[in-house]
């Protein structure tokens, strides 16, 4: 065991240099441009990672499991906001293992480790890999699902926006493809704005989405009651024959609602 620890000294007090050695030989499987500053911060993150490795040879396994993944966790976000695709971190991975266990092992070979220790070395070296890379898939996902949340929420934001047309009459045109995820924003976003801009009437124009679920229908009347509570007057416009179909369909009694064929209609009809 005391040969083991030897090498494992030996990694953290060379660690920097080792690394710089292996990066210079790993960019050669980049495929994406390196700047320096990238180049620089991968190569202290790549030292952390060697130091943790070594230290990790007084360890138990799980004990070194523990300290990598709270490790992984803190550095697995920052790579992955680096690239768009996990596919530009994963592709060098195999190589880039392969060149940290020659490395390794040949450091092992020359203080003397016997073959046992030397797999028992590189056993390790293999485990806390892998454990590594799936804390940075992990953290991926995460940034990944939070990025895409991100998005849907300014895509909500710009195909149901609240217009002002003159005093106290305001248009909603809802834009694209309306589903109930979008039109809960809708509900739980917009229409509690509503109040404070002083609208008296909301001209809901539909001409601009491409189609609707009966799920949706069903929620245009509960938006319809929402607003009705709140005080305002509610117009809807530019309801299609094929968007009519689905409310009929819902069992929808839009008998009671003023409907127009256009916003200018619906304008038309308040004056």
């Amino acid at each position: 065991m005391e040969e083991v620890r030897k090498v494992g000294r030996y990694l953290i007090e060379n660690a920097e240099k080792i690394i710089r050695d292996i990066t210079k030989k790993a960019l050669v499987n980049v495929d994406i441009p390196v700047t320096e500053e990238m180049l620089e911060h991968s190569i202290q993150q790549n030292v952390e990672f060697l130091m943790l490795i070594a230290n990790s040879f007084e360890e138990t396994e799980e004990a070194a499991e523990a300290e990598l993944i709270k490790w992984s966790k803190q550095v697995g976000e920052q790579q992955a906001a680096l690239f768009s695709q996990f596919s530009t971190i994963l592709k060098p991975f195999a190589k880039n293992r392969l060149m940290y266990l020659e490395c390794i092992t040949q450091i092992s070979i020359d203080h003397g480790l016997s073959v046992e220790n030397v797999v028992k070395i590189n056993n390790r070296i293999n485990y806390l890999m892998d454990v590594s890379l799936m804390e940075t898939i992990s953290a991926y996902e995460v940034y990944r699902d939070s990025l895409m949340e991100e998005r849907q929420k300014e895509i909500n934001e710009l195909s149901a926006p609240i217009v002002p047309i003159q005093a106290g009459i305001a248009v909603l045109p809802l834009i694209g493809m309306i589903d109930s995820y979008r039109f809960q924003y809708v509900i739980n976003h917009l229409v509690p704005l509503i109040p404070s801009r002083s609208i008296d009437h909301l001209i809901i124009d539909f001409s601009g989405i491409l189609t609707i679920d009966s799920e949706v229908a069903e929620q245009i009347f509960i938006l319809h009651s929402v607003l009705q509570l709140l005080g305002i007057h509610v117009l809807f416009s530019g309801i299609r024959p094929n968007l009519s179909m689905e409310v009929v369909r819902a069992g929808i009694d839009f008998s009671s609602f003023h409907t127009f064929g256009s916003v200018k209609q619906a304008i038309d009809s308040l004056k």
